[in-house]
């Protein structure tokens, strides 16, 4: 049985019978730019829509200490943003040309004691990274410019068709699509420039 696919701007799905919630989809790729200026140029000239303004996102990926969620190709996230937060938890699914996850979120009132409490059950913290985001609109995808301290990056997300349009309108093909997690472009980042990986965070000033 197919599942549904959605952007996480289309999340309230009714619950099923029994008050099971509907298995949700995340569908979608990464293409580096130059700048955020250059992304920004072209995304608005391939008519997409502002969204949600740029704000900063901290991310912190949790796992036991035998690493069991990695194992499984699982991530669990805790996400905070302009005060508020959200668990995420993500399962790989196959896919050839994009990437492809299950996706369970809901959003928590406070990141900081949720980390606390995670980490009472026994989760920990095993990579931290922070970006600047801003999203836009365009038919069912959604496309977020993400400036990170490795470079900047389109993001989009949606259905399979609407994210190739979206990426020929921002003169792009399936060869430049990175469906890499922000984890393994930082590594491969640091192996690059002869640097050991800890987190992914900007330099304080």
């Amino acid at each position: 049985m197919a599942l549904p696919v959605r952007s996480r701007y289309n999340r309230p799905f009714p619950p099923a019978k029994g008050g099971i919630l509907a298995t949700t989809l995340e569908r979608e790729i990464k293409l580096p730019f130059a700048s955020a200026d250059d992304a920004r140029e072209v995304i608005l000239a391939a008519g997409a829509t502002p969204l949600r303004g740029r704000r900063l996102q901290e991310d912190c990926l949790l796992d036991t200490p035998n690493g069991r969620l990695r194992r499984r190709g699982c991530v669990l996230r805790v996400r905070m943003e302009a005060g508020k937060s959200r668990l995420t938890f993500k399962a790989a699914l196959p896919d050839a040309n994009m990437k492809l996850r299950e996706e369970l979120e809901t959003v928590v009132g406070d990141g900081e004691v949720l980390l606390r409490v995670l980490a009472q059950l026994g989760f920990q913290v095993w990579f931290r990274y922070q970006k600047y985001r801003e999203e836009f609109s365009r038919e069912d995808v959604i496309i977020a410019i993400d400036e990170t301290p490795v470079g900047t990056f389109v993001e989009i997300e949606g259905g399979e068709r609407g994210i190739t349009a979206m990426a020929q309108a921002l003169g792009r093909t399936p060869g430049d699509y990175l469906l890499d997690s922000y984890r393994v472009l930082f590594e491969r980042y640091c192996e690059e420039q002869g640097l050991t990986p800890a987190d992914m965070l900007f330099e304080q000033p």
